[in-house]
C-alpha cells in the first residue's frame, strides 16, 4: 500500500507518522557532540550534514559517520540532491587525505564510509584524489573496514581501474538513485541508470574480492513493480548489497515527493532482495545509502563465510 502526498503549489509535504525519530540524550548526546566536534575541528565535509540525513543523530551518537571528499559542491545538478552545484569547483584540498585519516583515527571508527562529489572538471573525475583519501585512512587506521561511495567517474573505465588497483577496500558502492524511467526527470543529464550499472558491473569484474553496493530511492514517481525490476537488474550486475529508502525533498526547488510507500512495502522489497541472492539489504522509510553501513557489511561478510564453509 502507498500513502499519496502529492504536493500542491505552496503546500508543504506532510510526512506520515512512521517518520518520527528520537533525539539522543545523556551519553548518546555527548557521543553525538564529540563526533560533531571532530568533524568541525578537521574541517571535514560529511554527507550526513550536506544531505540533511534524518538519521544523523542516531549514527553520530553511535560514532558512525559518512565523510564526503573532493569539495562541498558537485559539478552536477541532480534534482533530488541537497549538495550544491558548481560548474568550476575550487582546486582539490591536498591536506584532505591527512585530515580525513586523522578524523577517522580519533573517532575510533570500525567502518568508515567515504563518499564523493562528482568532479567532471578533472581529467580522471577525481579518482586519484579519492584513492589518496582511502589510502591515507588505511595507513593510519589499519583495522578499519572501508567503504567507498563513488561517483560514476563519467563512465571512464580506465579511471575506475586505476582507482581500484591494489586498493585495500571492503565495499565499492555506487548509487543508481532511481528507476531507469525517471533518469531524465530526477538525475543530471550526464548520469544514467545504464552508466551506473556499467560502473558497478565493471568494479565487480576488476575486483571480485570487493563487495559491491547500490542504493535506490522511492517516492519519486516509480511503481512498486519497477522497484522489483531494479533489484533484478542490480543482482544480475553482480551487486552484493542494496539499500532502499524514502526520498524526501530537501527544498521546494527540488523534485517533489510523489508518494510514501508504507513500511510493509519496504519489508517486501527486502525479502525480494534476499531471495534474489543479495548478501544484505537495508530497506525502510528512513534508510539512506550509508545507513548502518558497518552492520550491513558485517552481516554480508558473515554470510559469505557461512556459504564458503
Amino acid at each position: 500500500m502507498t500513502v499519496n502526498r502529492l504536493k500542491m503549489a505552496g503546500e508543504r509535504t506532510r510526512l506520515p507518522p512512521w517518520f518520527r525519530t528520537r533525539l539522543p540524550t545523556g551519553d548518546l548526546q555527548r557521543a553525538f557532540n564529540e563526533t560533531k566536534a571532530t568533524v568541525d575541528d578537521n574541517m571535514l565535509n560529511t554527507v550526513c550534514q550536506e544531505a540533511r540525513c534524518p538519521n544523523i543523530h542516531e549514527c553520530w551518537a553511535a560514532k558512525d559517520a559518512t565523510f564526503m571528499v573532493a569539495g562541498q559542491e558537485c559539478t552536477r545538478g541532480c534534482r533530488f540532491c541537497a549538495v550544491g552545484t558548481i560548474k568550476t569547483p575550487p582546486p582539490l584540498d591536498t591536506e584532505e587525505p591527512a585530515n580525513l585519516a586523522s578524523a577517522v583515527s580519533s573517532m575510533g571508527l570500525k567502518h568508515a564510509v567515504i563518499t564523493v562529489v562528482n568532479r567532471d572538471d578533472l581529467p580522471d573525475s577525481g579518482a586519484a584524489h579519492y584513492k589518496a583519501c582511502l589510502q591515507a585512512v588505511r595507513e593510519k587506521s589499519s583495522e578499519v573496514t572501508l567503504e567507498l561511495l563513488c561517483s560514476d567517474l563519467a563512465g571512464d573505465k580506465d579511471a575506475l581501474a586505476m582507482l581500484l588497483q591494489d586498493l585495500q577496500l571492503e565495499v565499492f558502492a555506487h548509487n543508481v538513485e532511481c528507476v531507469p524511467r525517471l533518469d531524465k526527470t530526477v538525475r543530471d543529464a550526464r548520469a544514467t541508470f545504464a552508466n551506473s550499472l556499467m560502473i558497478l558491473r565493471e568494479a565487480k569484474r576488476l575486483r571480485p574480492d570487493i563487495l559491491t553496493k547500490s542504493s535506490l530511492m522511492v517516492g519519486l514517481g516509480e511503481t512498486d513493480e519497477e522497484v522489483s525490476e531494479v533489484l533484478v537488474m542490480l543482482r544480475e550486475a553482480g551487486v552484493d548489497l542494496v539499500t532502499i529508502g524514502q526520498y524526501l525533498a530537501p527544498s521546494d526547488k527540488h523534485h517533489s515527493v510523489m508518494r510514501f510507500p508504507e513500511p510493509e512495502m519496504f519489508d517486501k522489497w527486502a525479502d525480494e532482495a534476499i531471495e534474489l541472492g543479495f548478501l544484505g539489504c537495508a530497506s525502510g522509510p528512513l534508510v539512506r545509502s550509508s545507513y548502518r553501513a558497518g552492520r550491513l557489511y558485517q552481516q554480508a561478510a558473515a554470510r559469505l563465510i557461512i556459504e564458503t564453509e
